[in-house]
């Protein structure tokens, strides 16, 4: 069998989804694309899957609730849009997970919430009962109150600190192109696709990862090194082209979609 033969196995699994997937380059909501990423997550998690999404947004909400035309630098008015935002964002999700009759938690970190050791039991603790009650926790960084010395940076550091967090099976951090490739693809028409990752430094070395979204904060390389975070804690991710949430399903499926980082434990499983 091939590595991704095995994606149909996993059952615990975290999906991180960027502000850039979530709004429009305006800063409001994309809401056809977030009811499309409910609806694949509430068929998943019907078929017996554990889930927890890892979301963006909410500044970038708060930006578009307020009518601004960027995100701003200054950290006290990106923590004042943080507020207004994730109320938004989370009256968004529960809406349309409503529609399937599944509950959602909101649940938002610092990283001292996870590095410290009682705080980090808790947050496992709280994360394991709301899977165990058949609610999908929304998770997102706190940013209403992060600075710098307590901030995870970005959503792909978070979401690999979660996935690591609740032993996950498999993150998936989807993004605005189907993996990670030598160039920006949507610059450079020559870039190449690299498939799947079994050694960064070998499979990596020729692949430039400069880049980030307007409203994003993160680009290929935060990506990259969440990816091999997770590795090194034997959790396989996938970083694919999330524009169309049914990509999460062909993932699963075995289709080659995104670049696979192989966690040891699954390279053992093929060899």
């Amino acid at each position: 069998m091939t590595h991704r033969k095995y994606l149909k196995y996993k059952k615990k699994i975290v999906i991180k989804v960027g502000t850039s997937l979530l709004t429009y380059e305006n800063g409001k909501i994309n809401l056809q694309r977030m009811e499309r990423l409910v609806r694949v997550m509430a068929d998943l998690h019907n078929s017996g899957r554990e889930l927890i999404l890892v979301s963006s947004g909410a500044v970038g909400m708060g930006v578009g609730m307020l009518g601004l035309d960027e995100k701003p630098r200054d950290l006290v008015k990106k923590q004042a849009l943080a507020a207004i935002g994730q109320v938004g964002l989370i009256r968004l999700y529960q809406k349309f997970f409503d529609e399937y009759h599944k509950t959602v938690a909101q649940v938002l970190l610092t990283r001292d919430g996870i590095e410290n050791a009682v705080r980090r039991r808790n947050a496992r603790n709280t994360l394991s009962q709301l899977i165990e009650m058949g609610i999908i926790p929304v998770v997102n960084e706190n940013d209403t109150v992060s600075t710098v010395e307590i901030e995870f940076g970005d959503n792909d550091t978070l979401s690999a600190s979660v996935a690591t967090l609740v032993h996950a099976d498999l993150l998936m951090i989807l993004t605005d192109t189907d993996g990670v490739f030598t160039s920006d693809p949507h610059i450079h028409r020559s870039a190449r696709k690299v498939p799947k990752v079994m050694n960064a430094g070998d499979d990596l070395k020729n692949v430039d990862m400069n880049g980030s979204s307007k409203m994003g904060s993160g680009g290929m390389a935060s990506k990259v090194a969440a990816a091999e975070m997770c590795r090194g804690h034997n959790v396989d991710v996938i970083i694919a082209d999330g524009t169309d949430p049914h990509t999460i399903l062909d993932v699963l499926d075995g289709k080659d979609r995104g670049t696979f980082f192989v966690s040891e434990t699954t390279n053992l499983q093929v060899g």
